[in-house]
């Protein structure tokens, strides 16, 4: 018998998703909500057990327990990849999804565009630009034999190495379970990051917030990194270990970095970061994209028709293991 949960859908402009999901899924009862505050009294007022959530800004902490822990509430879908904000819940008690994949590709495009802007130096082309400057003493270098990194082998890290390989990049990649992927020349263990720091012209990280990946690129690491190297994060802030990051671009131990992520977001006005000249910061958007949100409801959309007939959710998340 096909089930016909009461939903709500959690964003800061609800509507359009709610008008999608509508149309795929038109016997259902469906909320919108816009507000973390108005949230744990919609749950409670309509019994909703299903719940599709995009974290957004506003200044109020993500009502974490009013979801996970509710009686009422049976399935959590994360429009998203990220899941820690989430963390911890009981998998026997609340199932969580993800959209693991959804903004892949925009990602990648973003960490290849980074690798770019530093091996072509744009930035320092700009500079010339707006000083009115024609300086033919540019530091160009082809990304063509150069050797990328990358940590997390996920949808987006697997899409990040296609795009290197048509490059000409020799591919290193770290997961938990290592084991062959498309386009990456070898893959190893998370234990073997000591030894991999030192190979890497371009370091892409792109691993989810868990208790074995916060601090990861620490002290350590930047010290065992080509000065030469650039570091490209698209994970979650707290994996990149700022202060570790500060010292290695003071003492130049480090060519430069692209940070989509942050500690604490938005990042503060009188954060050091924002004062360095070889720095790209840009406002955790390497995943949104025009439309991206309805097409991530539109896969919460096909998990639901298997939620309501009963068969195993797809991108179902392991508390432990985040993914």
């Amino acid at each position: 018998m096909s089930r016909a949960p009461t939903v709500i859908v959690s964003w800061e402009a609800p509507a359009p998703l709610v008008a999608a999901l509508a149309q795929l899924h038109p016997d259902l009862t469906i909320h919108g909500c816009d507000s973390y505050t108005a949230l744990p009294g919609l749950i409670a007022e309509t019994r909703a057990d299903v719940i599709f959530t995009i974290r957004f800004g506003g200044g109020v902490p993500f009502p974490r327990a009013a979801i996970v822990e509710s009686p009422i509430v049976k399935w959590v879908s994360v429009g998203g990849s990220g899941t820690d904000h989430l963390r911890p819940w009981m998998p026997d008690h609340v199932t969580v999804t993800n959209a693991a994949g959804v903004a892949a590709d925009v990602m990648a495009e973003y960490a290849i565009g980074a690798m770019l802007s530093f091996s072509l130096d744009l930035r320092g082309f700009r500079r010339k630009q707006q000083a009115r400057q024609w300086d033919l003493a540019g530091n160009v270098e082809p990304i063509e034999g150069r050797t990328l990194l990358i940590v997390g082998l996920g949808k987006t890290g697997e899409a990040v190495a296609r795009r290197a390989k048509a490059m000409g990049l020799t591919v290193l990649g770290v997961r938990a379970r290592p084991r062959a992927t498309p386009n990456v020349d070898n893959v190893y263990g998370m234990e073997d990051l000591p030894r991999l720091w030192g190979r890497a012209d371009f370091i892409v990280c792109a691993v989810p917030l868990l208790p074995t990946t916060r601090g990861l690129i620490d002290h350590a690491a930047f010290a065992a990194m080509k000065p030469s190297a650039v570091l490209i994060d698209v994970s979650r802030g707290g994996v990149v270990e700022q202060s570790a990051l500060l010292s290695a671009l003071d003492e130049r131990r480090l060519k430069g970095a692209a940070l989509d992520v942050f500690t604490t977001e938005p990042l503060p006005e009188d954060d050091p970061l924002w004062g360095y000249d070889n720095v790209i910061i840009t406002p955790h958007c390497s995943s949104v994209y025009d439309g991206w949100d309805v097409k991530a409801v539109r896969m919460f959309a096909e998990n639901l028709s298997r939620y309501r007939a009963g068969k195993q959710l797809a991108n179902i998340v392991d508390p432990q293991r985040g993914y």
